[in-house]
């Protein structure tokens, strides 16, 4: 029997939010990182077991993928969009983890909801810190909106890309001029 290893594949722009990179694994979006100064610093992230492809010359190949990078460059630019559309490769979530997505790519552009109100959502209403530890692994983030989600108290808790809460802070920013 012959086994058959899919390379995930890479696609790496930038946008007015950084460098950003979507990885891909088939017709399912496996990760997106931004905030980079460079392309090389971003190809440093995702690692370099992962065919990286020019946007430009695979546009007929890729139509997901692309219409994606277009979709997140006019977003890092303010305009709103929902990426409900996008499928996503959660199927290594817990049932949980899976529930406080599905909710949690809800949130209305420019709104926002705290830990609490999330852990409500999915069910389990006294599950506050362990929707933050969803969020804080949030392999997706801007298509899982996790910078939407902020502590009872206003804070903003934490981020994970480059600039931390301080980009967190720019995307609401960014939502609620639009």
């Amino acid at each position: 029997m012959t086994t058959v290893h899919r390379t995930n594949l890479a696609l790496l722009f930038p946008s007015a939010l950084g460098w950003m990179a979507t990885v891909w694994n088939g017709p399912l979006l496996s990760r997106i990182t931004f905030g980079y100064k460079t392309r090389d610093s971003v190809a440093a992230v995702i690692g370099d077991a992962i065919e990286i492809v020019n946007v430009q010359a695979n546009m007929t190949k890729l139509t997901t993928q692309n219409e994606l990078v277009s979709r997140l460059q006019t977003f890092a630019e303010g305009d709103a969009d929902d990426f409900l559309n996008i499928e996503i490769a959660d199927q290594s979530l817990t049932k949980f983890q899976r529930q406080v997505v599905r909710c949690c790519r809800k949130i209305p552009y420019g709104q926002t909801v705290t830990y609490s109100q999330l852990a409500s959502q999915t069910g389990s209403p006294r599950a506050a810190r362990a929707v933050g530890s969803v969020m804080a692994s949030n392999r997706f983030p801007l298509v899982v909106p996790c910078h939407r989600v902020v502590g009872a108290n206003g804070r903003l808790g934490g981020f994970s890309a480059p600039d931390g809460v301080r980009m967190k802070q720019h995307l609401l920013n960014l939502e609620r001029a639009t």
